[in-house]
Formats: structure tokens, C-alpha cells, sequence
């Protein structure tokens, strides 16, 4: 099933979907959560209601709506480094024995449509195509070969990182720059994860302007999504709405000769398999 949340008149609320067009799943079915959060963390449980809802086609959402990020406020996002052994080639660095785990802040989370702001303190904005991962069931010492069933729903996400300061601030400052408002649009929707199969296996692009800058396939990833959940939850407990982006394949800008860095008036998609389309204009910072 694929979920979206937009914004009613009576605050965010989320749908699904269908032949029908997009259908409001709690006005379909009451017993059935108006956050996205809540439907996931209750999925294997909900998902019979749920698909009936949709099937119903009561409660379709007829008129313009507002997309917002298909998870609201996420308690943690969490990003993965140097995952793929082609961007850690372009970038000079030894593939990692283990993951490389970093946070972005939850205010960088944006929809689909939503604009990346270019902030006014940085000059080297990049572009990353990731697989995002979120959480449904939560947990803590999570085994790999049960962390699959925590997965509610996988979507397309793109790591924004302004390399500046993410390379050349005392320490290295990876939180602060990947964290600038709007540098974690997630989208079109959330794919319930019960339709892919394989997240082991899907295609993923990234095109700049209509220009294809990165082209991979998840099959690349070095520390898979399942060996990821069980490394994570070894250290905190992964909560419902949780997101992991799980890492980036080689054509990154700050990688290229010369370097190719985010302006305003750019376009960045990024496309993954069964996942679809994930647009965001970009602009500059207001002064």
C-alpha cells in the first residue's frame, strides 16, 4: 500500500492510495489511526482494515490538498556512511568493517514538492539518493533475522549535506551539516513493506535537472538493511516512524572533477524501484 499525509482541515492526517484516488483510511474505517505513525507501528494487525478502507473508496479525499512529509516529527533519523563500495571509492576513503552511523536532525525532514533551502552559510550543497527505511514495529537488541518484520514501509530519501561543514568545521561537523532545515525530503509516499520484496535489490537513480548523476542498485549496499536494524538497535531502541537512510551509491557532487554542487532554480529526483519519483525543487535562502 502506498500512505501519504496531507494536511485537512482538522489537522495531518494520514491516506492511502487506490483506484479510487487517495483515500482518508480513518474516515474509510474509524477503528483505523489518522497518523501514519500509529497505522505503521500496527501494521500486520491493520492491514486487512486497512486494504478493505481503501478498496471501500468511502472517504476519498476529493479536494487539493497540502502534502506533508509522510512521517511527522520521526524520534530519530538516522544515516548511514560510506555504504556503498563505489562511493567510498570516488571519495578516497577504505570501505568500513562496520556501519557508519550518524544523525540528522527530524526539522530536515521534508515532503515530496517541498523545496531544499539552500542556506546563506554554506556554498557546497550536495545531493544524495538513498533508500529510506522506516520503522514499524520498534525494539531493542533487535536479531537480524527478525529485523525485517520491524520494517513497516520503505520510501525514497535524498541526504542532502553541505560538504563545507560536513568536511571542514573542527571535528568534522556531520550532524550540523546534514541537518540544515529541508536537507531530508522523504517521498512520493511510503510503500508499505509487505509489496517489496526485495530491498536488496532495487534500482536507484538520481537525476539533476532530467541529467542522471547517480545510478546503482541496493544490491550494492555493504551493510544490508536487516545487518543495519539488528547494528542500530544494539545501542538504542528504534521506535515507530523511526528513519534510516542507508546510504548513498557513487556520483555525489563533491565526488565529481569538477565538483557539482546544489544552486537555486535546480530540480532533484530521485528514483528507486517500486518506489517511485521523489521531487524537489531547489532555492535559495530567504534573506
Amino acid at each position: 500500500m502506498r500512505l501519504v499525509t496531507y494536511q485537512s482541515d482538522h489537522g495531518p492526517r494520514v491516506a492511502a492510495v487506490g483506484r479510487h484516488g487517495l483515500v482518508d483510511l480513518n474516515r474509510a474505517d474509524n477503528a483505523l489511526p489518522s497518523c501514519s505513525k500509529q497505522l505503521l507501528a500496527n501494521w500486520a494487525e491493520l492491514k486487512p482494515r486497512a486494504e478493505a478502507a481503501l478498496e471501500s473508496g468511502v472517504g476519498g479525499v476529493r479536494e487539493s490538498i497540502l502534502l506533508l512529509p509522510p512521517i511527522l516529527d520521526p524520534g530519530k533519523v538516522i544515516g548511514v556512511g560510506l555504504n556503498y563500495t563505489d562511493h567510498a571509492r570516488e571519495t578516497k576513503m577504505t570501505p568500513p568493517d562496520k556501519p557508519v552511523i550518524f544523525c540528522k536532525f527530524p526539522t530536515a525532514v521534508r515532503a515530496d514538492g517541498d523545496p531544499i533551502v539552500l542556506p546563506r552559510i554554506s556554498q557546497e550543497v550536495d545531493f544524495e539518493a538513498e533508500l529510506v527505511v522506516v520503522i514499524g514495529q520498534g525494539g531493542r537488541h533487535i536479531r537480524r533475522a527478525r529485523a525485517l518484520e520491524h520494517v513497516a514501509a520503505y520510501a525514497c530519501g535524498n541526504d542532502v549535506s553541505a560538504r563545507d561543514w560536513q568536511h571542514r568545521t573542527p571535528g568534522g561537523q556531520w550532524l550540523l551539516g546534514k541537518s540544515f532545515d529541508s536537507f531530508a525530503p522523504i517521498g512520493p509516499a511510503l510503500v508499505t513493506a509487505d509489496e517489496i520484496a526485495e530491498p536488496g535489490n532495487l534500482d536507484i537513480q538520481l537525476r539533476l535537472n532530467g541529467r542522471t548523476m547517480q545510478h546503482s542498485n541496493t544490491s550494492q549496499l555493504i551493510f544490508s538493511v536487516d545487518f543495519l536494524i539488528e547494528y542500530v538497535s544494539a545501542v538504542c531502541t528504534l521506535s515507530p516512524g523511526d528513519l534510516i537512510f542507508t546510504g548513498t551509491p557513487a556520483g555525489v557532487g563533491c565526488a565529481r572533477k569538477p565538483p557539482v554542487f546544489l544552486k537555486p532554480g535546480d530540480t532533484v529526483e530521485v528514483e528507486i524501484g517500486q518506489l517511485g519519483i521523489l521531487t524537489n525543487p531547489v532555492v535559495a535562502e530567504e534573506k
